[in-house]
């Protein structure tokens, strides 16, 4: 229970900051998507239930308050965190190489849904436009805050797990 209150805390404080915060601080109109930190983060940290749930929840904080369909952003980021679930086997916690690469991957293949589901069948076909002022600065700009946040996570998510391991312990003795 203290597990779920904690992701979905974090998942709210993520989207206010996303939304609030990081839209000040934007650069050309972009900011950092923090949500897709998260949901990556917790995905190959946690399995891929967790990093489906996470995503689902932070998507579809974006589809009440921004999202023109509901339940597109939680679809999306739900798989993201499902997928990232995939690489949990391969997950060690010094090494920040993986998670680099995957919230980076994650980040760009959102928003290649993102162009291709809202962009591309409304007729809109300038790519390389959306490729060079979007997709590409916001990469840039969530790879910058993956650095700080993902070893805010981690921390979170070590004492978490060092909380049930006790508790577990306990029930056993």
């Amino acid at each position: 229970m203290k597990r779920k209150i904690t992701v979905i805390l974090i998942v709210i404080i993520c989207f206010l900051l996303q939304t609030t915060l990081f839209q000040t601080l934007s650069i050309a109109s972009i900011s950092p998507n923090l949500l897709i930190i998260v949901t990556a983060s917790f995905g190959f940290m946690r399995g891929k239930k967790e990093g489906l749930l996470t995503g689902f929840l932070g998507g579809l904080f974006i589809d009440v308050f921004y999202g023109g369909t509901l339940g597109f952003y939680a679809m999306i980021y739900m798989y993201m965190g499902y997928i990232n679930g995939f690489f949990r086997k391969i997950f060690f916690p010094e090494d920040i190489k993986l998670p680099i690469i995957l919230i980076t991957a994650s980040d760009f293949i959102c928003n290649l849904f993102v162009y291709f589901f809202q962009f591309l069948f409304r007729g809109r076909f300038s790519f390389g436009y959306y490729m060079i002022h979007i997709i590409i600065p916001e990469l840039v700009y969530t790879i910058l805050a993956t650095v700080f946040l993902y070893f805010i996570l981690l921390k979170i998510n070590q004492k978490l797990e060092l909380s049930e391991r006790k508790r577990s312990a306990r029930k056993f003795v």
